[in-house]
């Protein structure tokens, strides 16, 4: 059955009347944009100012000009890495070794980076890492226009992980700026400088925050596994590689803020890098290029941490009464040393040094290394076949 839509004609009539005018409209617009869009682009292109120091204008084979613009990225970190990157240098690690004839020669043994604190009466000082010139019989310092230069090693010092290094100052044009660390904060920018994977990546810049500040890092020097010192470092995200080591952390302003030292490298961890703050570090430098050493107060005695033994040997071996809850006992005693000297024995159990409580080996050492000068004298408070004791020990050198 059939539908009839009495309007139907007239729909059909109708759009034969606007059908021509809108075909013709259509026709007349896109003919204007054919026009029109080349000469507004040929006019954005001669109206553009090109900035200062741009490149000649050429000319293109249809007559248009060709204007080249250059863009003025600088910034305030562009304008400080470049002051600051004269300054951070790469060291190679240089050992002796004998060949296949029995003749010895200079092998590269591994590079890092490092820092130019100071230049002055001819020589310049680099601050670098103790592990990256260590075992060292030469060193080569490489600066940042790859000048090679051979360099001293004035001291070194194992627990700060820090090493002072003389060379010519005829060739260092800049020293870097040093700063402190004492009033970083969490979020401020940080901006690392050094040599990762090798000098052949000399001058690497990476930026990133402070992470956090006063962070312990326990660190196992002779690979025992048990941790023999707590460094104090800052913690960053800017990255930090092998090779890094001795380079320079800096702050906004191109000040040194830190000495960058480890890098965690585990599987599934990135992004967390450590430097030693620079406050930390100015003593140790001063005393290294002064003394080439570091020197430390001394007791005499080969410790362990009482958390290392079962508990069971608290009570069975060492006799410890129960309110014990940490110390250090004592394994060797060096003849003569001011241990000896104050009477003490093996197997003393060593709780308290001058009224603060000493519960593992790190504790000990902090409070002699940090607190203490040699020729003080420090109360001992210790345990002995479960007796408490107290002595006196005159505090000596190594």
């Amino acid at each position: 059955m059939g539908y009839y839509n009495q309007n139907y004609r007239n729909t059909r009539k109708l759009s034969g009347r606007w059908l021509i005018p809108l075909l013709t409209g259509v026709f007349i617009g896109g003919l204007l944009v054919l026009i029109v869009i080349p000469g507004l682009f040929n006019m954005d292109r001669d109206t553009v100012s090109p900035v200062e120091n741009a490149e000649e204008p050429s000319t293109r084979n249809d007559g248009s000009i060709n204007q080249v613009l250059q863009v003025d990225v600088s910034t305030q970190i562009t304008e400080i890495v470049e002051e600051v990157t004269p300054t951070v240098v790469g060291i190679t690690n240089i050992q002796r070794r004998n060949d296949f004839r029995q003749q010895q020669e200079g092998v590269e043994a591994g590079t890092g980076s490092g820092v130019i604190y100071k230049n002055e009466n001819g020589s310049a000082y680099v601050v670098t890492n103790h592990h990256v010139i260590e075992g060292a019989d030469l060193v080569e310092v490489v600066l940042a226009n790859d000048t090679h230069l051979e360099a001293e090693i004035i001291g070194s010092d194992l627990f700060s992980d820090l090493a002072v290094l003389r060379m010519d100052g005829s060739q260092v044009e800049k020293t870097i700026q040093v700063g402190s660390s004492a009033n970083i904060k969490v979020g401020e920018p940080a901006i690392a400088i050094g040599n990762p994977l090798g000098l052949y990546l000399s001058s690497t810049v990476t930026q990133g925050v402070i992470s956090g500040t006063e962070r312990t890092i326990p660190q196992d020097f002779n690979q025992d596994g048990r941790a023999d010192w707590q460094a104090e470092v800052i913690q960053t995200d800017a990255a930090i590689n092998p090779g890094n080591s001795g380079g320079a952390l800096i702050n906004i302003y191109g000040q040194l803020i830190g000495i960058n030292s480890m890098k965690i490298n585990q599987e599934a961890v990135e992004g967390i890098g450590f430097a030693i703050p620079i406050d930390t570090a100015v003593p140790i430098i001063e005393e290294l290029e002064t003394t080439g050493e570091v020197i430390r107060p001394y007791i005499g005695v080969e410790i362990y941490s009482l958390d290392e033994i079962p508990h069971m040997e608290w009570r069975n071996t060492l006799n410890l009464p129960a309110e014990v809850e940490g110390g250090v006992y004592v394994w060797n005693i060096e003849p003569l040393s001011p241990a000896d000297r104050a009477g003490m024995q093996r197997l003393d159990v060593i709780t308290q040094l001058d009224g603060k409580q000493v519960m593992n080996m790190i504790d000990l050492r902090k409070i002699l290394y940090q607190e203490k000068e040699i020729g003080d004298e420090v109360e001992v408070i210790f345990y002995r076949d479960g007796e408490r004791n107290v002595t006196t020990i005159i505090l000596g050198t190594q």
